[in-house]
């Protein structure tokens, strides 16, 4: 069932574990993560950058299919439909969309402009029962065209965005998107903890989980971390089980270029990469 991802986060706080926001780019992507939060009685978040909301042709048309599948799919489990680094436009044109959750992605900004758009959109998404995150402090790498230096966030700035009511806290503790340097010098857990002892109970989101080691996720998560985002690491799994189908070989026998048969391999390539980060974060059968 479609639902704001409040609930769910708040209740994965109490219970010191993590929901994973999977982002999805296709129909393949949305039902393989679908199905396995289902199988596993886990609630989930599905990502959607304002880049993979275009190459859908819009968000009209995500939300819709969103919709549709969980109906037909008979998906019971808690499903949050979440705009991903949404830009002050975006978060706008996915309110209209019907999404059940918004990001807005103002840490590029001056904190007082900061402020002053996220306390707007936090007052829309609430009238209308939606879930909001903000963000503090830029996450490294580049997401959708946008290279963030991957700062580390003012525990002070992070304070004043939570007390305009967000729902949960994205705050920029060294994370990165997309794979991580062989010298990354890891996650900063004691900006993280002087966050923490600031904002109190509020859900805080872990940016760029692809490649961050078990130990610091869990470490991530007794700190806070409710929500933690993996993108990458699906396209990666993707991308290597259709190579494989193709450099077998297999496109060229019988009907195995079916668009069906192709994206087979990478469909269920997503579901294993999905379950094993549902077993991490501990959200197995917290549905």
């Amino acid at each position: 069932m479609l639902v704001s991802a409040t609930e769910m986060l708040n209740k994965a706080v109490e219970g010191h574990y993590a929901v994973g926001q999977f982002n999805i780019n296709n129909l393949e992507w949305t039902k393989a993560v679908l199905l396995t939060a289902q199988e596993n009685n886990s609630p989930v978040i599905l990502g959607v950058s304002e880049g993979a909301g275009k190459y859908m042709t819009g968000f009209g048309t995500v939300a819709a299919m969103v919709k549709a599948m969980i109906e037909s799919l008979n998906i019971t489990v808690p499903v949050a439909l979440h705009l991903d680094h949404g830009t002050y436009a975006g978060c706008y044109k996915c309110v209209k969309a019907g999404f059940s959750s918004i990001m807005f992605d103002g840490s590029h900004f001056p904190i007082d402009e900061n402020v002053e758009k996220t306390n707007e959109l936090v007052h829309v998404a609430h009238n209308l029962g939606m879930s909001i995150e903000a963000e503090v402090g830029s996450i490294g790498g580049e997401e959708d065209g946008v290279i963030g230096a991957g700062e580390i966030a003012d525990p002070a700035e992070c304070k004043r965005i939570a007390d305009l009511g967000v729902d949960f806290l994205a705050a920029g503790i060294g994370n990165i998107h997309g794979k991580y340097p062989a010298n990354w010098k890891g996650l900063d857990f004691d900006a993280l903890a002087k966050v923490k002892e600031l904002v109190g109970d509020m859900p805080l989101v872990l940016h760029g989980g692809t490649g961050i080691p078990a130990d610091m996720i869990k470490t991530a998560i007794s700190l806070g971390v409710a929500k933690i985002n993996v993108n990458t690491e699906c396209q990666l799994y993707f991308q290597e089980a259709t190579r494989k189908y193709i450099e077998e070989g297999k496109d060229l026998q019988g009907k195995g270029y079916d668009p069906r048969k192709l994206l087979a391999p990478g469909f269920e390539a997503i579901k294993v990469i999905v379950k094993e980060k549902m077993e991490l974060f501990g959200s197995i059968d917290k549905a």
